[in-house]
């Protein structure tokens, strides 16, 4: 009896938003996902030249103490973060916003 009674525009617009909110989450996640693997990428990248070069480099080894190490390799992780993350999220909303221009 149910399947004969229409919704109402209320419940279509719930529905709708909670399909909306439910992309947005996948979105947001492949985000933290794709950011969390270039940012241990981009540690890895970097520490290998800081420690070497701490080790080996008059100038780095008479400037560049442990904090100095770190926080260079802190800093390109989470810029690699950040940078992958939002255009992950771009690019994901942006090819859910065709698709879903299409299917209309």
């Amino acid at each position: 009896m149910a399947k004969n009674v229409a919704q109402s525009p209320l419940e279509t617009s719930m529905a709708s938003l909670d399909q909306r909110l439910a992309m947005a989450k996948r979105c947001s996640h492949e985000g933290v996902v794709a950011g969390a693997k270039a940012a241990v990428l981009a540690s890895i990248a970097t520490a290998i030249p800081t420690f070497a070069s701490a080790r080996m480099l008059p100038w780095a080894r008479a400037n560049l103490n442990h904090t100095a190490q770190a926080l260079i390799i802190s800093t390109v992780a989470g810029a690699a973060y950040f940078i992958v993350a939002d255009k992950t999220v771009l690019a994901t909303a942006r090819k859910n916003s065709f698709e879903h221009a299409s299917n209309n």
